[in-house]
């Protein structure tokens, strides 16, 4: 296997050494490439330290040095890497020794077009444990179960119960494989655009569970993760979460042959969040309508944790 770890690089002078050095442990990856977003801190001369030192290590940079956000950037080092296979690593984060353990058998199986696993979560500091031990804890995130390949796309979108969702950090994907997509990454999306690549993935992609009951990487959680801006309420979560809806309903309703049942519920679930992301007596106009036009749209709403928070 030659397998090119992709990782976007913002604002993470302090973590992307752990993360290169924890990709660089294996034999199997023949190249990490970095690509630097135009970061404020000091990055870029670490990056640039990195590379100098390991051959295997290759940084580039928007052609124009700009900031593009992590799909961009993503989207450029798929198109630099030289892999048979991508994997993915965010900058703060880092994989652990097992990380490809499953890789190296299922991959014989040249049907087999992608791979995932589980994440755990390491804090970095007392203060982001407090502030989002809520969130992650100290649980496994993973889809939960072994699932048929046909399984994965409806269960990332929760139309068939709890599945859980696949995090970059875990995923392997056969390069070939990579460009029955349409589009790669959603460059337009700042935030969740790696669960609306993962989702599109698992439609054209067999992709399967690979070590799912114990880590294969591990979250870094800090003060100034992404998200930050999001739990502090200085971005409604719901607002988040539509962009993204409404990019998957467009890209739905744009695919021959997708399923009706599929399209309805992307459709009903990006309502949800638009109620949720509502003002208070707007909400509730949109509530008493959709319980007479289609009361599924509120049912998948209350089941949804982050538009109940929100609601009441």
């Amino acid at each position: 296997m030659k397998i090119s770890v992709i990782i976007p690089v913002y604002n993470a002078e302090k973590f992307i050494t752990q993360a290169v050095e924890s990709a660089l442990q294996f034999q199997e990856v023949s190249e990490v490439v970095l690509v630097e977003d135009n970061s404020p801190d000091n990055a870029l001369e670490v990056c640039k330290k990195l590379a100098e030192n390991n051959p295997r290590v290759k940084l580039y940079q928007h052609p124009d040095k700009k900031n593009h956000g992590a799909g961009a950037s993503r989207n450029l080092g798929i198109e630099k890497s030289s892999g048979d296979f991508v994997a993915f690593l965010d900058a703060d984060d880092f994989y652990l020794p097992n990380r490809f353990d499953a890789e190296k058998e299922l991959f014989k199986n040249t049907e087999v077009e992608g791979v995932y696993g589980a994440i755990g979560v390491k804090y970095y500091s007392e203060k982001a444990r407090e502030q989002y031990f809520h969130i992650y804890q100290e649980k496994l995130d993973t889809v939960y179960k072994k699932a048929k390949p046909e399984d994965v796309c409806p269960g990332q979108m929760n139309l068939r119960g709890s599945f859980g969702l696949i995090h970059l950090d875990t995923l392997t994907i056969r390069k070939s494989a990579l460009y029955k997509m349409p589009n790669l990454f959603n460059a337009s999306l700042r935030l969740h655009q790696d669960t609306e690549f993962t989702i599109r993935l698992s439609y054209y992609l067999k992709l399967f569970t690979g070590i799912n009951d114990e880590a294969i990487a591990i979250r870094g959680v800090h003060e100034n993760n992404r998200i930050t801006k999001i739990e502090t309420k200085e971005v409604k979560p719901a607002s988040t979460k539509i962009l993204m809806w409404n990019q998957l309903k467009n890209w739905a309703e744009n695919e021959p042959n997708f399923p009706e049942e599929y399209k309805k519920h992307i459709e009903r679930t990006q309502r949800s969040f638009e109620i949720a992301n509502a003002g208070f007596v707007k909400k509730w106009a949109m509530i008493v309508k959709y319980f007479f036009l289609d009361f599924q749209s509120i049912r998948s709403g209350l089941y949804n944790i982050n538009f109940r928070k929100d609601l009441f």
